[in-house]
């Protein structure tokens, strides 16, 4: 892959602060007034101006207006839209323009379009119509990052490089002549030769083996299997890949405007597989993410969170911009949910209260045409006389009162490992079960943890764990030497540590760990697994022990395990193949403990097991909450680490339709409610569907 680097003189302290012109917490969203007459952008100032924005995101799909045809250029409704935006004292998160080709540009130069593995093209008419890795692309790319760069380097109201959008989104993956061309090299970096390559490949089996890395071809459309190695190494290629097309567009802008901060808005969410936003995070100035809950999910609120977590691990705690969510309903699920009352209140207030500094939306004015048309915006089709502009301005407000919770952090005792090496290895086929779904192991622990009211960090396995008294590795199937011993290490040292089944099982080659499962937590759990025994659509066995609540019905996996000297089996299986078989066992080692859990527990049977393991951490929430109520802290940075003393944010959300109260006798909640403006001495009401913010110190 070619790339450009940052230039020699780049000095990363000389970026500036994103929110540097900001009060408070930014608010806004994606304006696109190329799509409107000027009256409508005169009445979008004074709109703005009521609800309170103070950010916006413009030009992210420009490019055919600013440049209709090959080198003619039309910059004047851009400048003029900067300029009233400086004005009305907004500041811009300026784009690149270069989210999508115009059409003049695929039709001249029809090799820069991406392929599925089955060797069908996908078009120029909807977006991302390009291949990141092709040359011709990435030139017209980086010369139209040029221009507006050069144009507007020095505009006062420009705050932010937003590049390209949502880098991946549709075309995660590309087989393209290019994308074979930019793999072969990033093989030969990896690998130095093709005989290190065909050893990593294990290409000995079916005939496989390579000559030349000329030979050497994407995962396509095969008669059975594809290569597993191969499928891996190009699902980490791919995310280098889009990686390395923002750096070289970042490097661009670098460039000309060291002083200005980068960024690209990631879609880190459960439902993205494409990309290792982990890898990705160096090379931001400042994380931005995109999230919309889903419909289908009643407790949507749960995903909601878990991907605010993620945002924030992939931050490495560092608050972040939600720079796109909705008001209300979006075009693009199969049934679409209009807000009910009170909800985007509480999804905006709940990516803040994990550690959020901007809440952005898509888009700021509904589109009239095109393909998302019917997706929700703060200034919705029926206009202001609307539930959801009254919402939007009420949220304006709410958030100014939130202002001096701006630059403070979330901190947790819990750490909840996610890897997506894992998540790429685990769902390859040709394995023991093609219905494991690494996702949903993952958000199943997490809501476990929620529920109990626990705030978690979500960090990969290489993470520094010292902090964490509690550490989960749910499905971890891939793992190296180093990370297994970074685990071991943490429960040594004193934290209680939890892997599930399918997890250590093979190297960074996807080779395995011979001597048994769970292969590299073998002697840190003191288990050995003989063989895996997954079950059968509609297939249960009853796993029976007291950290399990009693009993618990196990599907879709169990394992045939041996117990080493010092492993206690603390839930045997009842009936089926492997009755009075050791499911969930521990062991204690160093100063902590590692438990091993071999079985895919129902509901109840997991939420038991994580009380057991909070418990046994110590890591229970210091204020408890009814069902459905959500409570977060953000601390200021005069908080010491480890200790309940200094400045801190409690929010508290009110998911359900009842009042709730918090605070008791032993830990009650004092300090100032900021939306109220209220004190609070040791009882905290939050009405239904409403969020309360305690000050406190």
């Amino acid at each position: 892959m070619r790339r450009r680097t940052t230039p020699e003189s780049f000095d990363p302290s000389q970026v500036r602060a994103w929110n540097a012109g900001l009060t408070g917490l930014g608010f806004g969203g994606d304006y696109n007034p190329e799509q409107w007459p000027d009256e409508v952008r005169l009445e979008d100032l004074e709109l703005m101006r009521e609800a309170g924005v103070n950010l916006v995101s413009v030009a992210i799909f420009s490019w055919a207006t600013l440049e209709p045809r090959e080198g003619e250029l039309d910059w004047g409704w851009l400048d003029e839209t900067l300029d009233r935006l400086h004005t009305t004292g907004i500041q811009v998160a300026l784009a690149t323009a270069t989210a999508s080709p115009p059409p003049w540009l695929t039709r001249k130069h029809p090799e820069i379009l991406p392929r599925l593995a089955d060797g069908t093209v996908l078009h120029q008419g909807g977006r991302q119509s390009y291949a990141v890795t092709h040359p011709v692309h990435r030139d017209y790319a980086l010369r139209m990052a040029t221009r507006v760069a050069e144009r507007y380097r020095d505009h006062p109201a420009l705050a932010l490089w937003h590049v390209d959008n949502e880098i991946g989104c549709h075309v995660p993956r590309d087989y393209s002549d290019a994308a074979a061309a930019a793999f072969r090299d990033w093989l030969r970096e990896r690998y130095t030769t093709v005989d290190a390559l065909n050893e990593a490949w294990g290409t000995a089996f079916w005939s496989q083996r390579y000559g030349s890395f000329h030979d050497v071809l994407p995962p396509l459309v095969a008669p059975t299997f594809a290569n597993p190695t191969q499928q891996l190494d190009f699902d980490r290629f791919s995310s280098d890949a889009l990686l390395d097309y923002y750096r070289d567009l970042r490097d661009t802008l670098r460039a000309i405007t060291p002083h200005v901060p980068t960024t690209t808005n990631l879609m880190a969410t459960s439902a993205t597989k494409g990309m290792d936003y982990f890898s990705w995070a160096p090379e931001l100035d400042v994380v931005a993410n995109d999230h919309y809950t889903v419909a289908a999910d009643a407790e949507r609120y749960v995903e909601l969170a878990f991907s605010a977590d993620l945002s924030r691990g992939v931050a490495g705690g560092a608050p972040w911009i939600l720079m796109e969510h909705s008001t209300s309903a979006v075009n693009w699920q199969p049934r679409n949910h209009a807000k009910a009352p009170g909800e985007m209140l509480r999804d905006s207030l709940a990516h803040v209260a994990r550690g959020a500094d901007s809440v952005m939306f898509f888009q700021w004015r509904a589109s009239r045409a095109g393909a998302e048309k019917y997706h929700s915006a703060m200034v919705p089709h029926a206009g202001r006389d609307t539930d959801v502009w009254r919402d939007v301005v009420h949220l304006g407000r709410t958030l100014r009162s939130l202002g001096e919770v701006r630059g403070s952090r979330v901190r947790a005792r819990t750490a909840l490992v996610v890897d997506w090496p894992s998540w790429w290895g685990a769902e390859l086929d040709s394995h023991p079960t093609q219905e494991l779904r690494y996702i949903d192991q993952v958000q199943a622990w997490y809501r476990a943890l929620w529920r109990r009211g626990v705030t978690v960090d979500l960090v990969p396995p290489h993470a520094d764990l010292g902090g964490y008294d509690l550490v989960v590795l749910p499905t971890t199937y891939l793992v190296t030497d180093a990370d297994a011993a970074n685990v071991a290490a943490a429960a040594r040292r004193g934290a209680t540590v939890a892997i599930t089944y399918f997890s250590g099982v093979v190297d960074e080659h996807d080779h395995v760990r011979l001597g048994g499962y769970p292969g590299a937590f073998r002697d840190l759990l003191g288990v050995r697994t003989e063989e895996f025994v997954t079950l059968q659509a509609g297939e249960t066995v009853t796993v029976s022990g007291k950290v399990v609540g009693g009993t618990s019905q196990v599907d879709l996996w169990t394992e045939k395990t041996r117990l080493a000297d010092g492993t206690e089996a603390v839930a045997t299986y009842d009936d089926g193949v492997l009755r009075g078989r050791p499911a969930v066992t521990r062991r204690e080692t160093g100063s902590g403990r590692a438990w091993y859990v071999g079985a895919r527990l129902d509901e109840g049977g997991l939420d038991a097991l994580v009380g057991t393991l909070v418990d046994e951490a110590g890591v229970a929430p210091d204020v408890a909450a009814p069902a459905g109520v959500e409570v977060v802290r953000r601390w200021s940075d005069d908080a010491a680490p480890g200790q309940r003393t200094g400045t801190s944010w409690l929010f508290a959300i009110n998911h359900t339709d009842t009042d709730a109260t918090l605070g008791t006798a032993d830990a009650p909640v004092t300090g100032r409610e900021l939306l109220t403006d209220a004190a609070v001495d040791g009882l905290l009401t939050v009405p239904a569907g409403a969020v309360r913010v305690v000050r406190a110190g």
